[in-house]
């Protein structure tokens, strides 16, 4: 799956979407493809991914057929699309899937797992809340085979996170180690929808 696949199916779903074809919220990705395929150089298809509301890239890098995501997002399950085949779940609630992203590295730990890592996407907004600071320092003192990624699109729904937080730097911002990764993207798309239909 290359950039331009990437973007050939999401404008797609954002067709059906403004056509009224998808009843449900869509969360699209557009402006973040390279740096995802890059980060997905590491991933190996025992691992698991772990995301929110917006997963659709990660499904498809992961290696679930393009038909199937489509379906799934058809459907109205774009927020909470889950593939367990591929060892790939999100949550639409914010911080859901983050700890259970560490519960599963935890147990990886305890089987002796040593090949298999737990990769979990958010965003920089969830990335502020208490339950991912837990979790990430939890992870950091156990020494868990987990890795945290955070996509700063400067976005919470219609807020900017710096003015929600009033912090001009972010808490995880300029991290790049062995347990977390930070960066950056615009994205062509509001946060919910694509831009035509009113939609949250």
């Amino acid at each position: 799956m290359n950039k331009k696949d990437l973007i050939d199916f999401e404008e797609e779903i954002a067709d059906l979407f403004n056509k009224g074809k998808i009843r449900a919220p869509v969360h699209l990705y557009q402006g973040n493809e390279d740096k995802i395929i890059d980060f997905f150089k590491r991933v190996k298809t025992n691992d698991w991914i772990f995301c929110s509301w917006r997963s659709h890239y990660q499904c498809l890098l992961k290696g679930v057929p393009k038909n199937e995501v489509k379906k799934e997002i058809l459907a109205g399950r774009s927020i909470s699309l889950c593939f367990p085949e591929q060892k790939i779940y999100s949550s639409a609630l914010v911080g859901g899937s983050v700890p259970i992203a560490v519960g599963t590295a935890l147990s990886l730990k305890l089987r002796n797992e040593k090949n298999t890592m737990v990769y979990c996407f958010m965003g920089e907004m969830t990335s502020e809340t208490g339950i991912v600071h837990e979790c990430i320092k939890y992870s950091r003192n156990l020494n868990l085979p987990i890795h945290f990624i955070i996509e700063d699109n400067e976005m919470s729904v219609c807020t900017n996170t710096r003015n929600t937080w009033k912090q001009n730097k972010l808490s995880y911002e300029g991290k790049n180690d062995k347990f977390v990764t930070f960066y950056s993207y615009k994205s062509k798309w509001p946060h919910a929808g694509a831009g035509k239909r009113i939609q949250f």
